[in-house]
């Protein structure tokens, strides 16, 4: 490595200490932003020309136009079925086009026939459905959308006048037409000039506004060819208090307003040790916001992968003119209301307005259009061990061994950058990793994997073959001049493949095929890192705006960069397989859709306790957006955490969806057993309650990916009429029967925690104690404590038998936690197939369960009549918590009926019910006489 990239690299990793801030953007940084945030409102230019309306089966177009410029934009209204809206704006007739995000959504949303109510001079309503009673209300001067259902009005888009749209022009010294442009015909009659005529004369006014066609922050200066081209709109939301999502930003669940401090950003960005409770942007991110009260859920996606801000402001709709309205229609003085403005820096407006009414609607209707959580191996749903690094093969083999020594279970052990030959990835260092082969055959021989890292930065280097790959095919992303575009990252200088072309994807995705991965196995799987693109010498560590994808720019892709990465990657691991195995892929960078490739996690967080707390409202944001595979650095990856802190984290990491602990290369070495017996002993019952576990986790993840409902979920999600939940987000559920309120606090002694559900019963899933819902119920703890609870009327699916995987578990018996409700009644599920192929999919070989207890019988009947599955797993256990004391207990399967042994615990009122031995995927029935 060169003196350059030491200086380089050495800066880099020096600013980790604490990240500085002046090496990100502000919004009055920001050209744009600065721009749009300076518009007023109230003081909307644009009009709809009524006379324009078409109105077809699919959609309906109208014409508006900016009555300061004279530039026409094109509306488009869909209404997609499952109780969507889709609102599209792009100019009528631009320069050339502009950029639509490809490949987010999975498939054309299907569409609903749209039906005009009325048309007068002041505007159009349109019927969304007589079901709902709901209707489009279009109206002219000034331009404005609202959304009504019967007497509400559930949404308004433009009602602050904050439209905006900063058409394509010409620079002053443009002499002709630019590139792929066509001379334009007078769109606004005869006596005005033509179009190209009228963006010369506003590109000649533009000249002598700062950061129109050059902007420059630091030492970086970004060309802009296209000069201004950003879009804003803003939308009300009458009656709303709380709205959540736009992830990723380290702070609280429901959104802040912005009023008096920057907006927050959606740029995806490595930012080393981020600090938190602010709005500034991370590692990736989902333009999709949720909105919420007691009566309904809606929520937006501002397709858009540009460079965004979002505006977020309280109101009270009885002082503006869209809530003198609501005043008008409900007879209300004065009600509640949340303003949110959307800011991007190119590309049109495409926004789809998911209706709900209800959470689990706006899943589903988010899952219509951009795809379901993949649904991983279960084997990754266990414990991951990681550092930056594991020194070599025989580091690797001791700490192997390690976890056996001390009794605690683990799944997967990471490889960093360091076990590649000089930062090359798809190779192995010569001399610390000599025998990959070997490597991964010891760890398989104990069933367990291994993740090595692939980052998507090249080095530069003619005698590494994948570099001579790329650029032999022209794969690398061009800068603004037509060359290779080059920066600094971990190997020194490197290029960055075009993952946005299909053909460099296919390419990548082969390169995991072991004729080419020299000494990979079927039980290597992988991380992608530093994927948003992380450009150590960029402006704002990332790359240029200026820089091409074919015709396009950066700004236009840049959201999606870590997004087409993971999804390469993820497809390169099933095509290995023959497209069997289900592939695990770790991002750090991801966009709208990236839930189908695989995991998230937080990035580079810090040891310190407010990190730990923060990574169950960043979670929970990331989960009610589509992606549920999220979890945090288990004991931060910066600084050594206090045993006490170390301990705390893997308690909150057991009960997140992805557990994994990593470290960064200066801290000193984490396993769990460096720690003295005592904390030992903690941190292997925090792993052992995940292990038990895993058939209910595995359950859920299979929910989430047939249905797109989130696994580790806000209280509201389930209690959406309960407000004391709304502002939640030091608890959590799994699923919608486990509660979970870690201990997150520095020498607590106890903690508070709510049990929602009015008339509902939770129990300690350590104690069995009962207690009612809806009441917050202070619990001491002490270094041992996880506060866990189980819905009453819920049956949760665990193995207690915990061994050194979960591979190694795979046909252990299962025992049934049956929580009985105040009506004596419980419900739940069993999943099953082979946990790592597709052919759960692909040939319906899996088994489903429904799970009932009711009138003093447990049954196990078949969800899937047409699915076959066959498992040596047998019920081992059934333990009915609230139960009474029965006189016998009987087993009803194949025709005959078997006396069972039970034992009854008084004190806490549960029946233990011994060795049912009846196999997990047949029809059975308990009696309790």
């Amino acid at each position: 490595m060169g003196l350059l990239v030491l200086a380089c690299v050495s800066l880099f990793v020096s600013s980790s200490v604490a990240v500085d801030r002046g090496n990100f953007k502000t919004c009055d940084q920001s050209a744009f932003c600065k721009r749009q945030r300076a518009l007023k409102a109230g003081q909307s230019p644009y009009r709809a020309l009524l006379d324009t309306l078409e109105l077809s089966d699919s959609r309906v177009t109208l014409q508006l136009i900016n009555d300061n410029n004279k530039v026409r934009l094109l509306l488009e209204l869909y209404r997609l079925q499952g109780n969507m809206t889709r609102v599209k704006i792009n100019e009528l007739k631009p320069l050339k086009p502009r950029f639509e995000v490809p490949d987010v959504l999975v498939s054309d949303p299907p569409t609903e026939p749209l039906s005009l109510v009325s048309q007068d001079d002041n505007g159009v309503v349109l019927s969304l459905g007589a079901a709902r009673q709901q209707r489009l209300i279009v109206s002219a001067r000034p331009f404005r959308l609202d959304i009504v259902e019967g007497p509400e009005v559930l949404m308004s888009l433009n009602s602050r006048g904050l439209l905006a749209f900063e058409h394509l022009r010409l620079r002053k010294d443009t002499q002709a037409n630019p590139e792929g442009a066509e001379a334009k015909e007078n769109i606004d009659g005869a006596e005005e000039p033509a179009e190209v005529k009228d963006a010369a004369d506003e590109g000649a006014k533009d000249e002598e506004i700062d950061g129109m066609w050059e902007e420059t922050f630091k030492s970086h200066t970004d060309t802009k060819p296209n000069g201004p081209t950003s879009i804003s709109l803003d939308f009300s939301l009458p009656g709303v208090e709380h709205v959540y999502g736009i992830p990723e930003h380290a702070d609280n669940l429901k959104l802040k307003t912005t009023d008096g401090g920057d907006p927050y950003r959606l740029y995806n960005l490595d930012v080393f040790q981020y600090e938190l409770y602010n709005p500034m942007a991370l590692y990736g991110h989902v333009p999709v916001m949720l909105a919420h009260n007691a009566v309904r859920t809606m929520g937006l996606f501002w397709l858009n992968a540009a460079e965004t801000w979002v505006d977020i402001s309280s109101n009270t709709a009885g002082k503006t003119v869209f809530g003198k309205m609501l005043d008008y229609v409900q007879g209300a003085s004065e009600t509640p209301q949340t303003d949110v403005r959307w800011i991007s820096e190119s590309g049109i407006i495409d926004v789809f307005i998911m209706l709900g009414p209800t959470p689990f609607d706006v899943f589903s209707q988010y899952a219509s259009l951009t795809g379901t959580q993949s649904f991983p191996p279960l084997s990754a749903l266990a414990y991951h061990q990681c550092r930056w690094n594991y020194n070599d093969q025989e580091d690797v083999k001791a700490v192997d061994k390690g976890f056996d020594e001390h009794d605690i279970p683990y799944d997967f052990i990471w490889l960093d950058i360091e076990h590649t030959d000089g930062k090359r990835y798809f190779t192995w260092d010569p001399h610390k990793f000599p025998s990959p082969k070997e490597m991964l055959q010891g760890i398989m021989d104990k069933r367990r994997k291994m993740v090595a890292i692939v980052d998507p930065h090249i080095k530069v280097d003619s005698g590494y073959k994948i570099h001579n790959a790329i650029r032999e095919q022209n794969f690398y992303i061009k800068n603004k001049d037509g060359g290779d575009y080059e920066g600094w990252c971990w190997p020194g200088s490197a290029g960055y493949p075009d993952f946005t072309k299909l053909e460099m994807r296919d390419w990548w995705a082969s390169m995991f095929d072991y004729e080419h991965y020299e000494g990979a196995m079927e039980n290597l799987y992988t991380w992608n890192d530093m994927n948003e693109p992380s450009v150590f010498n960029g402006p704002e560590v990332t790359m240029h705006k200026d820089a091409k994808h074919g015709d396009w720019e950066h700004r236009d892709f840049h959201n999606l960069y870590g997004f087409y990465v993971q999804m390469a990657t993820a497809d390169g691991l099933v095509r290995r397989s023959g497209g069997v195995e289900r592939p695990f892929v770790l991002t750090r960078a991801f966009f709208a859709g990236s839930q189908r490739y695989g995991a998230v996690w937080t990035g580079d967080n810090a040891a310190e306790w407010d990190h730990l707390k923060i990574s169950i409202p960043m979670c929970l944001s990331l989960g009610l957006v589509g992606i549920s595979f999220c979890g945090a650095d288990v004991g931060g990856f910066f600084k050594t955490p206090s045993t006490e802190l170390l301990v705390r984290w893997y308690q909150t990491g057991a009960y997140q969806p992805f557990f994994r602990a990593h470290a960064h290369l200066d801290t000193p070495r984490r396993e769990p057993w460096l720690f003295g017996p005592e904390n030992t002993a903690l941190i292997r019952e925090a792993v052992r309650q995940r292990y038990t576990l895993l058939p209910y986790w595995y359950q859920q993840f299979y929910l989430a990916h047939t249905t797109g409902q989130p696994v580790m979920r806000p209280l509201w999600v389930e209690y959406p009429k309960d407000t004391a939940t709304f502002n939640m987000d030091d608890q959590f559920l799994i699923g919608k029967d486990l509660l979970v309120h870690p201990v997150t606090e520095e020498g607590a002694r106890g903690v508070t925690a709510y049990l929602p559900g009015h008339g509902e019963v939770w129990y300690d899933v350590h104690t069995f104690q009962k207690h009612n819902g809806a009441q917050s119920l202070y619990i001491p703890v002490t270094m041992s404590s996880i506060p866990v609870f189980q819905r009453g009327g819920s049956i949760i699916p665990r193995k207690l038998r915990v061994r050194r995987s979960s591979t190694c578990m795979e046909g252990d018996p299962y025992t049934l936690i049956v929580a009985l409700n105040t009506q004596r009644t419980a419900e739940g599920e069993l999943y099953m197939d082979d946990g790592h192929t597709f052919n759960f999919n692909t040939k319906k070989e899996f088994a489903h369960r429904s799970l009932t207890f009711a009138n003093n019988v447990l049954s196990s009947r078949n969800l899937c009549s047409d699915c076959h599955f066959s498992t040596p797993s047998w019920i081992e256990k059934v333990v009915i918590l609230g139960s009474s004391n029965p006189r016998q207990v009987s087993l009803k399967s194949d025709g005959k009926e078997t006396a069972l042994e039970f034992e009854f615990d008084p004190s806490v009122s549960v029946l233990t019910v011994r060795k049912p031995g009846v196999n997990a995927a047949a029809d059975w029935m308990i009696q309790l006489l």
